[in-house]
């Protein structure tokens, strides 16, 4: 009977898998998918940035359409009045007030829906 000798060598290694296993170590090659969280450090920044951006784009979004619907007039009106009252108004109209951004997201929408 003729045993191959690298027979002998696969099951020691599949011994020692085993073995690592047991110990609770683990083996994944990379660039797949597997179990074991990556450690990038991107990723965790990402996860931060990415709702952090969506809020930003929604913000900005919503107060351009509250420019448009009610007007770059009106709209001054209610901020300034805001700045002037007293507690938290003041932090609400420095948040709403018409940056450069919500005037184009109401310029936008004044080209596409013109009254």
């Amino acid at each position: 009977m003729w045993v191959d000798p690298n027979l002998n060598e696969f099951y020691s290694r599949v011994s020692r898998i085993e073995k690592s296993h047991a110990k609770g170590y683990g083996f994944e090659a990379t660039g797949t998918l597997g179990r074991k969280a990556s450690s990038r450090a991107g990723s965790r920044m990402m996860k931060l940035i990415k709702p952090l951006v969506l809020a930003l784009v929604v913000g900005v979004g919503l107060k351009g359409v509250i420019h448009y619907y009610i007007g770059a007039q009106t709209y001054e009106s209610r901020v300034s009045s805001l700045a002037a009252g007293s507690g938290f108004d003041p932090v609400g109209a420095w948040l709403m007030h018409a940056d450069p951004a919500t005037l184009l997201v109401s310029g936008q929408l004044q080209a596409l829906l013109p009254r």
